[in-house]
């Protein structure tokens, strides 16, 4: 059995890693950075088109806690690579789309394949398979798939201005057959022959308990109001910063710049991280969220504010994806870890679910200000939340 720190550092990991980056370029940033080309080819409104990423996280969301227990019991790999290959399904469907009823299915589809292979699974398998070094393996899985946005969006930008919007989802299907469920399958496989054995299947309803600590509930409403803010924006960040008079290019680019931002993020936090505990930093995290609502409402002013605005937002949601399991674990120790992660991550992922078809109600309604307004206040919300826990 190979030491979990020498795991935490090895080519399996490595492998988990770039999986996780190609896996979430394909199945999640495939909508911010198709967008445009929808709205103008299809002709649906922004709320029709948010009704498919809502429902997928929807559905990942409802099955976050079973493949939680999927990987407690032992088969991360299998959940991961059978997710895999249902993204590539689900995207070749995405090709063929006609009508917003087969617009849905296929987001439909993609929500079963998010909750099997994505950081949720990948975290609850790295926890349990390498204990206390699973830290430093989901430090290098999210610096490295922090680069997702900053692949999918030029890249999707490039092929459908070129090809057409149908040839970049084909592409990114066949991405996901071809390179996620190898990388996924060997990475996973690799780690459970190498480490340690697998937990004891837990007990049914094991996870129960853990929703009568106030801390669970604390850490799901942080979390969820800090999908909010981060999602209802992102979701649109092109459409809203050409808005604001900023040129199509400059937004692309802005977009794209979020992955690299987050990796800065979390290099800051790995630099720190001995000097701040894990509530600490994640308080001035949610401050940096709140500072960051306010350059994006005077994103209009210059590409200055627009890149800062960018730079802040991305750092803060990348180091909050690092403090998110590790703050699970610390408050909620680590038996059945994969269950009551994914039930304190359930309002997370209807947080994010939701907020593209509210970030596109308020776009499409009040305006822009109405949603800087309701971003902010998510996160002072969130911010009074996490107060309440480190008072605790």
């Amino acid at each position: 059995m190979t030491p979990p720190e020498l795991l935490a550092r090895g080519r399996a990991v490595w492998a988990l890693a770039l999986g996780q980056t190609l896996g979430y370029a394909c199945l999640f940033y495939i909508f911010p950075g198709l967008v445009l080309f929808w709205t103008r080819d299809l002709g649906w409104s922004k709320s029709t088109l948010a009704g498919g990423p809502m429902l997928a996280i929807l559905i990942s969301a409802a099955l976050a806690p079973v493949m939680g227990r999927l990987v407690d019991r032992g088969r991360g790999p299998e959940a991961m690579a059978a997710g895999a290959l249902l993204g590539a399904l689900a995207l070749a469907g995405m090709a063929l789309v006609q009508t917003p009823g087969q617009w849905l299915a296929v987001w439909a589809l993609n929500g079963v394949a998010q909750a099997a292979c994505l950081y949720e699974v990948c975290f609850a398998f790295l926890i349990r398979r390498l204990g206390p070094a699973a830290r430093s393996a989901i430090i290098r899985v999210t610096l490295l798939a922090g680069f997702a946005s900053t692949l999918a969006f030029p890249a999707f930008a490039a092929v459908a201005g070129a090809f057409g919007w149908r040839a970049a989802v084909w592409g990114a299907a066949g991405l996901m057959a071809a390179a996620v469920v190898p990388l996924h399958l060997w990475g996973a496989l690799a780690l459970r022959r190498a480490g340690a054995p697998p937990q004891p299947r837990m007990a049914a309803g094991a996870a129960a308990p853990a929703w009568r600590a106030p801390a669970f509930w604390l850490l799901a409403l942080v979390f969820a109001l800090a999908s909010l803010n981060h999602w209802m924006v992102m979701s649109f960040l092109v459409p809203i910063l050409v808005g604001q008079g900023q040129p199509e290019p400059l937004a692309v680019f802005a977009a794209a710049c979020v992955g690299p931002a987050q990796v800065v993020g979390r290099l800051v936090l790995m630099r720190w991280e001995a000097r701040i505990g894990n509530a600490r930093a994640t308080a001035i995290t949610l401050g940096a969220l709140v500072v960051a609502a306010g350059l994006l409402a005077a994103s209009g002013s210059g590409a200055a504010v627009v890149l800062a605005y960018v730079g802040l937002q991305g750092a803060a949601m990348g180091i909050l994806t690092i403090l998110r399991p590790v703050l699970i674990a610390d408050a909620m120790g680590p038996d059945n870890y994969g269950a009551v992660a994914g039930a304190i991550q359930m309002p997370a992922l209807v947080a994010g679910a939701v907020a593209p078809m509210l970030g596109a109600l308020l776009l499409e309604g009040p305006g822009l200000w109405s949603l800087m307004l309701a971003s902010g206040g998510f996160t002072l919300a969130a911010a009074a939340a996490m107060r309440v826990l480190r008072a605790r």
